[in-house]
């Protein structure tokens, strides 16, 4: 696939800094002198196509180089739109980054949304160091609720693979949805409108790690009333009916000495899941400057 846009990130002056920036059509890149405060050293880069989406049959190719020590965060200015398939054309985008020793990448993107009958495929291939640093914010939407579309989109797949420097497989993971199946995507989603995925990954996110891990299991321990252990040591629980919690979030850990956290989210609405991003990422500002989706 022929590149559509690449960028590098090193070092100049013990500044994070970026040395090559490239992009062609359907892509632009935006790199501002400075997003956040002159002491914080990030660079950020904000992404867009030319039409405000990404129309039937578009290829888009990136390469990203984050030089060892730098910190780079990758953005959109609003949800990434996904047009309409013509004749069954499917729209993708592929990503492929390499992250050096004790460097951060943050991606923070907002969502993708397909229209009714779009095809989307999206891969992002991470190559990154033991001790570099990723975080990968990951979520769609169910379409455009103000046209009356929820689901109605003919495929949406997307992968996210992290590898070690040697290779070796580190996180593999896809979310594929499509509609020709045994149920209608709608019907599967059993009233989600939003489904993300947020992976925190290196040293420099152990606090941000523990604390999204707590947040969601003192979460999830409310929302589904989760029996609690009395002092008998019998399971009491002060809810007996059942109701459907209007968001869901889970987390666990990936790779050797569980230097990976990962979180899926199922939600309602879309700034359930905004607000939910800015509280677990609140303890990113000091890396990358600004409070993350505010």
């Amino acid at each position: 696939m022929e590149r559509t846009g690449k960028v590098v990130v090193e070092k100049v002056g013990g500044k994070s800094t970026v040395t090559r920036c490239f992009s062609k059509y359907p892509l632009k890149f935006i790199v501002p002198c400075k997003a956040g405060p002159c002491k914080t050293d990030s660079v950020w880069i904000y992404s867009l196509t030319y039409g405000g989406g990404i129309v039937s049959g578009d290829s888009i190719s990136c390469e990203f180089e984050i030089g060892d020590g730098c910190t780079t965060v990758f953005t959109t200015q609003a949800s990434t739109k996904v047009y309409k398939s013509v004749g069954s054309k499917c729209s993708a985008q592929f990503l492929e980054v390499t992250v050096g020793s004790d460097a951060l990448l943050a991606i923070l993107p907002d969502p993708v949304t397909c229209f009714s009958t779009a095809r989307y495929s999206q891969k992002q291939v991470f190559r990154v160091l033991l001790d570099s640093n990723l975080v990968i914010v990951d979520w769609f939407t169910s379409g455009r609720h103000e046209s009356g579309e929820k689901w109605d989109f003919d495929l949406y797949k997307s992968t996210n693979n992290i590898f070690l420097d040697d290779n070796q497989p580190l996180f593999l993971d896809t979310v594929l949805l499509e509609q020709q199946s045994i149920s209608p995507i709608t019907e599967r989603m059993r009233g989600y409108q939003v489904i993300a995925m947020i992976i925190l990954l290196g040293p420099k996110l152990k606090h941000i790690q523990s604390e999204a891990q707590e947040n969601v299991k003192k979460m999830m321990s409310e929302q589904l009333h989760i029996p609690f252990t009395g002092l008998s040591g019998c399971a009491q629980s002060n809810s007996r009916h059942f109701t459907k919690p209007s968001f869901i979030a889970s987390c666990s850990v990936f790779g050797p000495k569980g230097i990976g956290v990962i979180v899926r989210v199922a939600a309602m609405t879309t700034e359930s899941v905004y607000k939910f991003l800015q509280h677990q990422l609140v303890g990113m500002e000091p890396l990358i400057g600004v409070l993350p989706y505010h």
